[in-house]
Order: structure tokens, then sequence, then C-alpha cells
């Protein structure tokens, strides 16, 4: 079955243009034009498989509408690109902390679009590592299939937790500093104070279980990935 997406978006012309070129390209589509009526449609069930998310809608803010996806057990791993006018490096960072999995800004490519929700709904990064399984301790990655577990349980991980989790394992063993896991993960290039890498290093910790374990604090610098204690800063 063809994968549904949500557009959420006041402007009816665009909608109507998201909608042919989307359904033109094998995807299924619905619209809201105000964030009740996207809230109306994530209650369904089951709910859409992506959400196009314009941030300036007239009855609430987007960034509220992320948000409480995230924090909805049965929402929080849905895909969701912001669709935006608002292109500052702030707006953008606001929009990755607040659960986004990607950051488009107004004018876009139809072309570009559809690439990047092509990479997000297949949730692993093109290039990521090798087609091969990787084993590290309790945790099981398999980069081609988009599969982790740990101690032989299914983890259901976002785009952007399955993206920090790839760095991590093709970096193991070395610390990296928030701001290089920024430029890595999330692409910002910005000598800016953000929580974005804290926020999505605890999700991707609460999510593995044990095996966050793995993902160690180095203070005032950043995070190394490794299964030796003796290898984390104190």
């Amino acid at each position: 079955m063809a994968d549904l997406i949500l557009i959420v978006e006041d402007e009816q012309d665009l909608v109507d243009t998201l909608t042919y070129n989307l359904q033109r390209n094998g995807y299924q589509t619905c619209a809201a034009l105000t964030g009740a009526e996207a809230l109306r449609y994530l209650e369904r069930d089951p709910p859409p498989d992506l959400i196009l998310l314009d941030l300036m809608l007239p009855d609430m803010a987007g960034m509220e509408i992320c948000a409480n996806i995230r924090k909805d057990p049965r929402l929080r791993d849905m895909p969701i690109l912001i669709l935006t006018a608002r292109g500052g490096e702030s707006d953008r960072i606001d929009g990755l902390e607040a659960g986004a999995d990607d950051y488009i800004v107004k004018p876009f490519s139809i072309r570009e679009l559809l690439l990047r929700i092509q990479v997000v709904l297949r949730r692993c990064p093109p290039g990521a590592m090798d087609s091969r399984q990787i084993q590290f301790g309790s945790l099981m990655v398999d980069p081609q299939a988009y599969e982790v577990k740990v101690n032989d349980k299914p983890v259901n991980l976002s785009a952007l937790e399955f993206r920090l989790l790839i760095n991590f394992l093709e970096n193991r063993g070395r610390a990296q500093s928030r701001s290089a896991l920024l430029e890595k993960v999330w692409d910002i290039h910005a000598d800016v104070q953000t929580r974005t890498v804290d926020v999505h290093v605890k999700r991707l910790r609460d999510k593995l279980m044990e095996a966050g374990g793995y993902i160690h604090t180095v203070r005032g610098f950043g995070y190394r990935f490794s299964k030796k204690p003796e290898e984390a800063a104190s």
C-alpha cells in the first residue's frame, strides 16, 4: 500500500500543488488547512505515514503540533518534515529541537522535496556504512533494512535517531563535539548554542534501553560511543 502523507498547510494553492505531485509519484495524500484539522487526522487509525507541516497556521503554531506528536507514544516515530518560509538558523534549530526530521524552506523544488520524503520514509541515510549487519555488544543494526535490535528485541527509531546512531557507530571510540554532530547529522553549520543534540541523544538512549549506556557524555564537549567504561569521560 502506498504511504499516506498528511499535508498541513493553509495556502490552498500550495496544497493543490503538493497533492498533485505527491499523488503523481505514488503517494496517497490528505490535507489540513488548520492545526485543529491536522490533529483530527492524527487521531485516525492508522495514522498517516508522514506529515508535511507548515509552521505558520491560522489557529496554532506548527511547533506545537510537532511537539505534541513527539509526546504521543502512538505517533512519536512518525516522520515530520517542516515546510516553512521561516529560514533563519534559529528557526531551523527550534524545529529540530521540537522533533522534526527535516526542515525545508520555501520556496523549494518539488524534486528536492520528493527526495527528502524518500530518504525520511526509508529512514536510512544514503551510503550509510554498508549493507552488512553490525553487532555491537547487545546492539544489532542493519543499515540496509533499517533494523535495530537490542538483545534481539526490535527498536523503533525516527529518521534522525537512526542517522545519529549510524554516525555513532561509524565513529565508535571517538569523542565528537556537539558542533561536529550538528554538522554531520543535522547539516547545521553555525556557531550557536542549542540543545538539539542533547535532546535527540536522550531520546536515542531511552529507546536503546541498556545499549543506551554505550553513549557516553564527554563533559563540556560532546559524546563518545563505546562499550568500554574506561573510555568514557567521568
